[in-house]
């Protein structure tokens, strides 16, 4: 969260992605840190995932992470 509030405090366009997990966190992360970056979960767990798996995974989340880029 840190990275993409970074990111968006200098004009520059940034997704931040997590798992499906972490929903809550980030929301409560964002709020204290006065910042609404945009965000795209995936599927949780991701640790014990194959390469193919996460590579799956990226690519079901590409099309939310570029939409999010371009409307930023």
């Amino acid at each position: 969260m840190h990275d993409i509030v970074d990111l968006e405090s200098r004009g520059i366009p940034g997704v931040g992605v997590a798992s499906s997990e972490f929903v809550v966190a980030a929301e409560m992360q964002a709020k204290s840190l006065g910042m609404d970056p945009a965000m795209v979960f995936v599927a949780h767990p991701i640790q014990d995932r194959s390469d193919d798996e996460l590579r799956a995974l990226a690519d079901a989340a590409l099309p939310g992470i570029l939409r999010r880029l371009v409307a930023g």
